[in-house]
């Protein structure tokens, strides 16, 4: 039997001119009647057949030529079957996101690694899918994942919204803080507030005018009501807004105060935005969570990379600190006691809610966290800095 090349083309759904390319590279071998027109026979049909299979196979052509001819080479086929492990290996994690950007997988992973090496583009493209500012940042910095954030969210305010501390903290050692600030503030900004403890310090051991911000409202809320009740608000103002976009002019405080907050937006970002809220030689206090020894545990090293990758020594902050153009006036350690304020009870509120709760992500997060702090505890710790601008 012989075809000729328009026949052979459709046949294999190949073009005349790859036929004549492959007749060329001598992988098949026609020829020319009488007549003009250019016949192949069926040991040409057959050596495509086998041509194709062994470019299935992810041969190039020219190897393909070399197997037909001679012995198969393994060593080439060992490169070719690790180049297609990979490439599938590939094509898998690219279909698991996908899927899982569909609602179908674990985006956990995924959004921690954004967060530590794009945080802000992370930011901006959540907000494109549709969150707030507000429901981003408790998204990479919380729940990280988009797909079961309400969820998640509904659970961890249940276990945290009865609590009065949601962070390590005293009033000693706000008051410790406040002792280093080498000036008689008159107007504050407590950036960060939550619920205003830090607040209620500052309102009672100063004459300062006190703005607190807080992007969450129900916590401003009950700040105010205590306020009232103490005759404390006509010098205490609320703004429910978002830290990284304070809508206040430049020099608008002579005191900013930060307890544990400034690490939702990255210190070095909050340096340099809040930087430009204070006036000439105005103070920046602030806690952050750094490493207090080089001994540390795999486990809580381990931990903290996934829960807060900026996590950083005491040396290096004060690094960045200086950097920023900040004098470092003072710095410190949390007290024990500042942590048991908060662990405790938040260790008798996990009790209390672990069988209604049970399967919960943010109450395994919880329970977990509290383990890493019962045992490692003294290896990382809050440190206060108390900052003041230059020039």
């Amino acid at each position: 039997m012989t075809l000729r090349i328009s026949q052979l083309a459709q046949k294999f759904g190949l073009s005349r001119s790859t036929l004549l390319y492959y007749e060329k590279q001598g992988l098949i071998r026609g020829r020319r009647l009488d007549n003009g027109y250019r016949v192949y026979s069926e040991n040409d049909l057959q050596r495509l057949i086998l041509i194709q299979k062994l470019q299935a196979g992810g041969l190039t052509l020219k190897e393909c030529l070399a197997c037909l001819d001679a012995r198969i080479d393994k060593a080439l086929l060992q490169t070719r079957l690790a180049e297609l492990d990979a490439d599938i290996a590939q094509k898998q994690a690219s279909r698991t996101l996908l899927a899982a950007l569909l609602g179908e997988g674990d985006l956990k992973a995924w959004h921690e690694s954004l967060t530590k090496e794009a945080p802000e583009a992370h930011l901006d493209w959540l907000q494109t899918q549709g969150f707030s500012e507000k429901e981003a940042l408790h998204l990479t910095w919380l729940s990280k994942d988009m797909n079961e954030h309400d969820k998640f969210m509904a659970d961890f305010m249940q276990i945290f919204s009865p609590l009065t501390r949601w962070a390590p903290g005293s009033e000693a050692d706000t008051l410790k803080a406040l002792a280093s600030v080498p000036l008689t503030p008159t107007r504050i900004l407590d950036i960060g507030c939550g619920k205003g403890l830090a607040t209620r310090m500052l309102a009672k051991h100063t004459k300062a005018s006190i703005t607190a911000i807080d992007n969450e409202e129900d916590a401003l809320t009950e700040l105010q009501q205590h306020l009232q009740h103490r005759n404390l608000a006509s010098r205490v103002s609320t703004l429910c807004a978002s830290m990284t976009d304070i809508p206040l002019p430049a020099a608008s405080a002579d005191l900013i105060w930060a307890e544990g907050s400034a690490y939702i937006m990255g210190v070095e970002q909050a340096l340099k935005s809040w930087r430009k809220l204070l006036v000439d030689n105005g103070v920046l206090v602030l806690s952050d969570l750094v490493w207090l020894t080089d001994d540390k545990a795999p486990e809580a090293v381990a931990f903290w990379q996934q829960d807060y990758p900026a996590m950083t020594s005491v040396e290096a902050r004060m690094a960045q600190m200086q950097a920023a153009g900040f004098e470092v006036i003072d710095s410190f350690s949390l007290s024990n006691e500042a942590w048991k304020s908060f662990t405790g009870p938040l260790a008798a509120r996990v009790d209390e809610v672990s069988e209604q709760l049970a399967g919960s992500q943010a109450l395994a997060n919880v329970q977990r966290e509290l383990g890493i702090f019962s045992r490692f505890l003294g290896q990382f710790g809050y440190q206060f800095f108390v900052l003041q601008k230059r020039g």
